[in-house]
């Protein structure tokens, strides 16, 4: 990831809607969210949801799909860790100790697939 495109990472995320959602995603795993629902748990209307997830994936943090009539979106896990690995290797000098904690890969591993 490049200096651009971690700016534009956070740029998105640094709205609370936005980052709710982010968060909502992560949690629900490779299984994903219809937009609906998650417009009920971060308590927005259809529209207004609609556009934050447009931002977030611009910002290349999240994908959808469709299922039957409805729109499926999850966090793009990849993105998700790159975004990490970026700020954490310029911020602390190579310090194993905050290196060691975010540790191949597993502060973006999906929460199945962590068991």
């Amino acid at each position: 990831m490049d200096e651009r495109q971690a700016l534009g990472a956070f740029a998105a995320l640094s709205q609370e809607t936005r980052l709710q959602i982010i968060r909502l995603l992560v949690v629900a795993g490779r299984e994903g969210m219809a937009a609906g629902d998650l417009a009920k748990a971060a308590g927005v209307s259809p529209s207004n949801i609609s556009f934050h997830l447009k931002e977030l994936e611009r910002a290349g943090l999240i994908a959808q799909r469709r299922e039957s009539r409805s729109m499926i979106y999850t966090a793009d896990y990849d993105a998700l860790g790159e975004l990490l690995q970026f700020l954490m290797e310029d911020c602390c000098a190579g310090h194993p100790r905050v290196l060691g904690a975010c540790g191949a890969g597993s502060c973006a591993t999906p929460p199945e697939a962590i068991e």
